[in-house]
């Protein structure tokens, strides 16, 4: 295993940095599936994408070279490059997932409790519950109104803002609770929110809600029925920042798989003349299993695959099938690295990812003999070792973890439901999954250089 920074000058380090100060500055604003998808297409149509939906809409005919995006309700968006080669002949696509886990507010979430005003939440993704206590958090999202209008919320990480917070109990008072594994230390239920503690009137019955709402009024205009049809999130507030005393890696919220969704989107935006048609997809609901109209199992990008046919004077069933079975596809999802402060759990003999040690390509992941994997055919492994070869790119190989220790699963195998080529790649992470997770700035940079290789190179 080469570890990257040995292979850089003075002058290339200096890029890695850079690089990665851009990318810190994407994943300090972008924080939720809305926020990235707002972002990715405001930068793609920087570089000559066009809405699809446009094109649709005027009957325009898309040519080689022409390069449009799908936005699928603002929560998943996806981006096509049109080669020269006939589009049946298939795509080069990268996918990632711009969903992280955090905390939702339910549908009716405000209420009192003893002269304090709190959020109801319901956490989405696998978390440990316990880690969000304690934190400052923002609050981000919309609220839809019934006249049709839609209101951005944003609050917790502009200057002037106040955080909010869910307290921890304090450990003079925590024998009992102390005695629960820390599966059990919090309820999901218990994840609250305090959101306020100045009553209204004194007098006045739920005084503290009624004095939150009038602010939520104020700010945004909204009621408390209004609730009913918000997407509101909770999660960690603040910046992500280069990490350790050498600055070599980055700390921040969502890097699962915000990381891999913008190296992706770089190495889509970097392209010049395409021979093969080039797709990258950014899809919500990775972390509940890919569902719903915005997430993977949609059929949104076949059916994006079906409109630039037809806008090519080339649409057919057969075309579109032929165009997806001949794709070859990157599922850009984070992994675990290899952590010396837990080397209990690790995949031993080189079988996981280290910091520092490039692209990490994950062959199978799964849990249980391999149980929901795609495991990638050689055939392809070694198509891809030809082109990160021929690019100079650092890589490695993964597994997630000791073998029965657990497992996780990506989008390869949703894409590999239409006979294409995939295997995972990614970021590998430690503390995935926390509020606060961390990555090697020499992975993110090796990253971006593969995924551009394999957009460009391969056939």
């Amino acid at each position: 295993m080469t570890n990257a920074w040995k292979t850089y000058s003075e002058k290339e380090k200096q890029e890695v940095m850079d690089f990665n100060d851009a990318y810190i500055d994407f994943i300090s604003k972008g924080k939720t599936e809305r926020l990235c998808t707002k972002m990715i297409i405001e930068l793609a149509k920087g570089f000559g994408y066009k809405n699809m939906e446009d094109v649709i809409l005027h009957h325009e005919t898309l040519k080689p070279q022409d390069k449009v995006y799908f936005n699928m309700m603002n929560k998943s968006v996806a981006l096509v490059h049109i080669g020269n080669e006939p589009l049946e002949k298939g795509l080069n696509i990268v996918g990632a997932h711009i969903d992280s886990p955090r905390l939702d507010l339910k549908q009716h979430p405000l209420y009192e409790a003893d002269g304090l005003a709190f959020f109801d939440t319901h956490y989405y993704g696998g978390i440990k519950k316990y880690q969000w206590l304690a934190l400052p958090l923002a609050l981000y999202g919309v609220v839809c109104l019934k006249d049709g209008t839609t209101i951005d919320v944003s609050i917790g990480d502009h200057a002037e803002d106040p955080v909010l917070c869910i307290t921890d109990l304090l450990p003079h008072l925590a024998k009992d609770q102390m005695k629960n594994n820390a599966s059990e230390f919090v309820e999901g239920d218990n994840l609250d929110v305090i959101v306020g503690s100045i009553p209204e009137s004194d007098e006045e019955k739920d005084a503290v809600k009624k004095n939150v709402l009038a602010l939520l009024n104020q700010m945004y205009g909204i009621d408390e029925e209004d609730f009913v049809s918000a997407e509101l999130e909770i999660v960690p507030h603040g910046k992500a920042h280069s990490a350790g005393l050498d600055r070599s890696m980055v700390l921040g919220y969502g890097q699962d798989d915000r990381v891999c969704a913008y190296t992706s989107l770089i190495a889509m935006l970097e392209q010049d003349t395409l021979d093969r048609s080039a797709a990258g997809l950014f899809v919500d609901k990775e972390e509940i299993g890919s569902v719903g109209a915005t997430g993977m199992q949609s059929r949104f990008f076949e059916n994006m695959i079906a409109e630039i046919l037809e806008a090519m004077g080339e649409y057919s069933d057969l075309k579109v099938r032929r165009a997806l079975q001949n794709s070859y596809a990157l599922s850009n999802d984070v992994c675990a690295a290899h952590d010396p402060n837990y080397p209990s759990v690790s995949s031993p003999h080189d079988n996981m990812a280290k910091f520092g040690h490039g692209l990490s390509f994950a062959k199978y992941t799964g849990s249980r003999g391999k149980g929901g994997s795609n495991d990638a055919n050689p055939e392809f492994i070694a198509k891809l070792r030809k082109i990160f070869e021929d690019a100079h790119v650092v890589w490695q190989t993964s597994e997630l973890g000791k073998v029965d220790q657990g497992g996780g699963g990506t989008i390869a195998y949703i894409l590999a439901n239409y006979g294409m080529q995939v295997i995972d790649s990614g970021v590998a992470l430690q503390s995935m999954h926390s509020p606060f997770e961390l990555s090697s700035k020499a992975d993110v940079f090796e990253a971006k250089k593969a995924y551009k290789a394999f957009i460009k190179h391969c056939k």
